[in-house]
């Protein structure tokens, strides 16, 4: 149990730094801003020049993010079998501990009350 909890806290920040790292790069990526378009004053091999540079920074930056949500739904996927698996666990404990409970009461008959006996009215002295 010992180990799967560290293994979960490994995992809780793997999680928190890819989280962190497909931020960034989503930042980066807008930064770039919209593609750039043609300058009427630039001969058009400038203008393609210009694209293809916008287009490598931008598909790299794209490349990175795919890469970055496909590590983090792996991690998402471990996290989520370790809650299963805790779930299942907490399910087992529970159910031995209403075994143990329901055994350990004893089966008897309720007692019934004994019958009182009718309370005589004090003597007066006189």
């Amino acid at each position: 149990m010992r180990l799967l909890m560290m293994s979960e806290t490994k995992i809780s920040n793997n999680i928190y730094v890819l989280r962190k790292e497909i931020q960034q790069i989503q930042s980066e990526l807008s930064s770039l801003g919209k593609p750039i378009t043609d300058i009427p004053e630039m001969i058009s091999s400038s203008n393609l020049l210009r694209s293809n540079e916008y287009l490598l920074k931008s598909d790299q930056k794209k490349t990175d993010l795919i890469s970055l949500y496909a590590r983090y739904s792996s991690s998402m996927e471990l996290l989520l079998s370790s809650v299963f698996e805790i779930q299942h666990e907490l399910k087992d404990i529970l159910q031995m501990q209403s075994s143990m409970i329901a055994s350990s009461k004893p089966k008897s008959k309720p007692k019934s009350k004994p019958k009182s006996k009718p309370k005589s009215k004090p003597k007066s002295k006189q």
